[in-house]
């Protein structure tokens, strides 16, 4: 027997879900997105040319694909800053612009180092910008990927850096700045590449990102050569700690972010973040390529995209990147509306509700239209494309497709207005009218519905 659930009134969930399309700008790599205060998004990133440095703004994510790219800089016709135009990174402090980038020498092509341009323009892409010049280092040493962020009051500087001391490769390394286009003290090195992950091909830490959540701070970075092999590791130090103290950072034994052959995404990596229109959802922005294998140097291949997705928190506060999601709409997680650390997910295909899934992606579904048609839709699962949510003998599992009617149709629902909250979904099955998609001993069944606690059973915030 089947037994009903608790009834519990709870507030729609303070991150609502965010609906984007990917891939959503081609041939961009090492994306850097900022939200603005004047309601603008500004877009910059690798371009595969490495000869200049482009923006864009919109006033949605989405908008970004199709915005007009302004070339705010290009390379110098000799000496530095003549070639090899990396990762810029537009940032906003204290009322004017600057972009960080790497660049190498046209007498030298690998002699990269950290530049800065700085323009007061209240819209950089129409500004003057001014060359600030090349970030002095202690190591005269190959040098990129710079960005900066603020910590208790601090503003610094991360960079990767090539150490010889060290070794081969690049360490990830951090220092206070004295103003915008200067570090002061001596750096601290905080990452070197140690792990399997973050060896192949070459020994890589590289493109530092940093976001400040729950008590810490997380500095994504990028691992191995500019292939398949690409990912993505995270460090993490108490709000509390001494950044400059290495031993305040702790870096995850394996990767958090990583190429995925179900959903056809390879080399995910050098991400920033930024935030969802509404303020209150984190979205991670990276690149990676919709191909496998590369022909020749994959620096000489110029098909690394931008892609955005929405980033999850687990409920110890650490950030949860999940997988590279297909392309197409991104996903949604069905919050149970009654129990609200709960989300419908798979396990071994059975269709549950349970709390704290940390395979995030069990718990990610694509609402696309319905197999059947006649308005309804259907919910794709993300880690297993081409799998969706269907009942048999009113059990909920996720299943391929076999392109039967009777899959179509079982696979098939009507979206309404969340039976306990309008605000929320309910899928009502497509061939048994008045059966929704329901949980009740933590499974999922289609089942009637008529009493309240029934009703906040099947009710699910998109999240």
């Amino acid at each position: 027997m089947v037994l009903a659930s608790m009834l519990i009134a709870n507030p729609a969930p303070a991150s609502p879900g965010v609906l984007y399309t990917n891939s959503l700008i081609a041939q961009r790599a090492d994306p850097h997105i900022v939200k603005h205060t004047d309601g603008y998004y500004y877009f910059t990133a690798t371009a595969p040319e490495y000869d200049r440095i482009v923006m864009r703004r919109a006033t949605s994510l989405q908008g970004l694909a199709t915005a007009a790219e302004t070339v705010i800089w290009r390379k110098h016709s000799s000496g530095e800053m003549g070639a090899h135009i990396w990762a810029p990174e537009i940032h906003y402090i204290d009322g004017r612009w600057y972009i960080y980038f790497a660049a190498g020498r046209t007498d030298d092509v690998w002699a990269i180092r950290p530049y800065v341009l700085e323009t007061t323009s209240a819209n950089p892409l129409t500004g003057t910008w001014t060359e600030r010049g090349r970030i002095a280092l202690p190591l005269n040493t190959f040098s990129l990927d710079a960005t900066t962020f603020v910590h208790n009051g601090t503003r610094y500087l991360a960079w990767a850096q090539n150490d010889p001391a060290v070794g081969s490769g690049t360490n990830l390394y951090l220092a206070p700045m004295s103003n915008p286009w200067t570090i002061s003290g001596t750096p601290a090195r905080i990452s070197v590449p140690t792990y399997s992950w973050e060896t192949i091909g070459h020994r890589v830490n590289e493109g530092p990102a940093v976001i400040q959540r729950n008590g810490r701070v997380f500095m994504a970075f990028s691992a191995s050569a500019t292939d398949a092999n690409y990912c993505v590791g995270l460090l993490t130090a108490s709000a509390s700690s001494n950044l400059m103290n290495p031993a305040s950072w702790s870096k995850t034994s394996t990767p958090v972010f990583t190429s995925n052959a179900n959903t056809s995404q390879y080399g995910p990596g050098h991400n920033s973040f930024t935030v969802s229109e509404d303020g209150q959802s984190d979205i991670l922005v990276y690149h990676d390529r919709s191909y496998r294998d590369i022909s020749g140097d994959p620096l000489n291949d110029p098909n690394r995209r931008t892609r955005i997705q929405k980033l999850y928190w687990n409920a110890d506060g650490t950030p949860n990147f999940g997988i590279p999601v297909p392309d197409g709409a991104t996903p949604y997680r069905l919050k149970s509306y009654n129990y609200p650390d709960r989300f419908v997910r798979h396990w071994e295909f059975r269709a549950r509700l349970e709390a704290n899934v940390t395979n995030l992606a069990d718990s990610q579904f694509r609402i696309v239209t319905g197999l059947a048609g006649s308005g309804t839709v259907s919910l794709e699962s993300t880690n297993y494309p081409g799998y969706y949510l269907r009942h048999k003998n009113y059990e909920m599992w996720v299943e391929r497709s076999d392109g039967s009617t009777l899959f179509r149709n079982d696979a098939s629902f009507y979206r309404r207005a969340g039976l306990a909250d309008s605000a929320a979904a309910s899928f009502e099955s497509y061939n048994f009218a008045g059966r929704y998609l329901r949980h009740a001993n933590n499974l999922l069944y289609i089942q009637p519905v008529s009493t309240a606690t029934e009703r906040a059973d099947a009710t699910y915030y998109l999240e």
